[in-house]
């Protein structure tokens, strides 16, 4: 259904358009279908949240790792009902299990260190982790990237380290531990995916 929709968005713009080439058309339908293909995933991330009564969390959740995720990138499973899935566990399920653990003390000093210093390392090898889908191919690009994420995951342990709100704190924590994890080899493997820019070579300038 979606890739239909997206067809014919694509023929209606070749028409009003007909600079557009099939080339820059392969383009235009693949943009439509990450940006329609969003709704849904955040329409049910946001009504079972409502349902399990963390609505707000999860709001906090992703506003919080919007940049992070955004520059370090990540693993995608390759279907649509795998991605929706994935995002809804992703953030309906770090706000739910946040509300039954405590960092407190040296055991939040102690995690968050632990958690900074795995995120630095991972960064420095992995981000930005791009896809077959979406390579990110070019020098200066991925540098930039690779610096806001160092730049947001520490803001965001950060807050994490000064904070005395245990939910804030453990979504912090957990979200960008487990963002972090995304971003590595193994979970590449586990997903069946490759990085872009190992598959299109390397990155050039």
């Amino acid at each position: 259904m979606l890739n239909k929709i997206c067809t014919f968005l694509t023929n209606k713009i070749r028409k009003n358009l007909p600079d557009v080439d099939e080339e820059r058309a392969e383009v235009i339908n693949f943009g439509l279908q990450n940006i329609i293909g969003e709704f849904p995933k955040i329409i049910l991330v946001f009504v079972i949240a409502y349902i399990l009564g963390i609505f707000k969390w999860t709001l906090f959740t992703f506003i919080a790792l919007f940049i992070y995720k955004g520059a370090s990138g990540g693993v995608h499973l390759k279907t649509h009902l795998g991605c929706i899935l994935l995002t809804t566990a992703f953030y309906c399920l770090i706000p739910f299990i946040s509300q039954y653990f405590e960092l407190v003390g040296i055991a939040k000093y102690i995690t968050i260190l632990c958690v900074w210093i795995l995120g630095i390392i991972m960064i420095k090898m992995y981000a930005p982790a791009d896809t077959e889908a979406i390579p990110i191919l070019e020098t200066k690009v991925r540098k930039k990237k690779q610096i806001v994420s160092y730049i947001s995951f520490t803001i965001g342990l950060l807050i994490a380290l000064i904070s005395n709100n245990q939910m804030i704190v453990n979504i912090l924590i957990l979200a960008n531990f487990i963002q972090t994890l995304t971003i590595t080899r193994i979970a590449y493997r586990l997903t069946n995916s490759k990085y872009g820019y190992e598959v299109y070579g390397d990155a050039s300038a």
